[in-house]
């Protein structure tokens, strides 16, 4: 079922995350250190759950960002530490409320903690995990990076309950989408980066470079994601391919297939998406109408221009290995899909 979609410009060279992992590892074992500190608790089932999530896998971009961001102007305090662990705490409590909403069984390539222990308890640690982490932010002592992160929260709430308006919707716009994934991811990334400048005291337009740079690169990473879906694999995803079309989920290249389509796919396209006809037959069959419009290599190049504004906002800043694997980051979310 994967589908390959090769990029315009073929490079000898894979972009990769690992220079930027490379330079933040110390740090990074510091965060890992406290994420394991924070995330525990005399109620036994809350460490259970979160490290159940946290030991999954995943390659913290987001909480690297923010090491990064902060190591690029000289900081050399800790509260980047604790900046840090909160943006992993607070995306770790979005994975967990998501699955719920989404009604996910698998998260990385393991049981959702929904299907072990349930929906309640997977609610209720996430919101612990919200508390610690606005505790470490509180504890930094930083008001503007306490406002960014905090202001980042209600955003991505916000996105979430704008998803729930719009799910199964057909007749929703690609600006509508836009908006959701806006708020859903890209707001986080977008906070992870700009408390970077603010707590290594950054200028105006340091944090403004950082912001919009984490902005366009959250929106690159959720539309290659949304490729992923219907043209990847189990293991590219964490997931079931197909997921978000099982779930009803409008995502882009759903979108522009739709709006593209005779008159006889959009038809189709409402009885899956709108009527829950999602079986694997729908499947395949949604899979070719998605290629045949266009709705991969136009997702792609949708992302690869997010990727260069994300490019571009960096570009006035200093030389330095931080921003160079800051760039290559953004080539790498993009490649996924190579």
């Amino acid at each position: 079922m994967g589908v390959v979609i090769p990029l315009e410009d073929n490079k000898n060279k894979q972009a990769s995350v690992k220079p930027l992992v490379d330079l933040t590892l110390s740090d990074m074992e510091r965060v890992n250190q406290l994420i394991l500190s924070k995330a525990g608790s005399d109620v036994q089932m809350i460490p259970e759950v979160a490290n159940h999530l946290i030991s999954s896998g995943g390659k913290r971009l987001r909480p690297m960002l923010t090491l990064a961001a902060a190591s690029m102007f000289g900081y050399e305090g800790d509260g980047h530490i604790k900046l840090a662990t909160s943006v992993e705490f607070m995306h770790t409590a979005t994975l967990l409320h998501d699955d719920v909403v989404d009604e996910s069984d698998l998260r990385r390539g393991k049981s959702t903690a929904r299907t072990i222990w349930g929906n309640q308890a997977s609610v209720l640690v996430g919101d612990f995990l919200l508390g610690q982490a606005f505790r470490m932010m509180v504890d930094v002592g930083s008001i503007d990076a306490l406002d960014v992160l905090s202001t980042a929260a209600s955003v991505i709430a916000e996105g979430e309950v704008l998803q729930l308006s719009v799910a199964k919707n057909m007749e929703t716009t690609e600006d509508d989408y836009l908006q959701v994934i806006r708020a859903k991811t890209a707001a986080l990334f977008a906070a992870a980066s700009e408390v970077g400048p603010i707590v290594a005291g950054g200028s105006k337009a340091d944090r403004n470079a950082l912001r919009s740079y984490g902005t366009n690169l959250g929106l690159a990473f959720q539309l290659v994601d949304d490729v992923l879906d219907y043209g990847g694999t189990s293991s590219d995803l964490g997931k079931n391919v197909g997921d978000d079309f099982r779930e009803g989920k409008i995502t882009l290249p759903v979108i522009l297939s739709y709006r593209r389509g005779t008159p006889q796919d959009r038809a189709f396209w409402r009885e899956a998406i709108e009527g829950g006809a999602s079986d694997e037959a729908n499947l395949e069959k949604a899979l070719g109408l998605i290629r045949r419009y266009g709705g991969l290599t136009d997702t792609i190049a949708r992302a690869k221009h997010y990727g260069t504004i994300a490019r571009d906002a960096l570009a006035p800043l200093p030389a330095s290995p931080w921003k160079s694997a800051l760039v290559e980051v953004i080539d790498f979310c993009i490649d996924r899909v190579s």
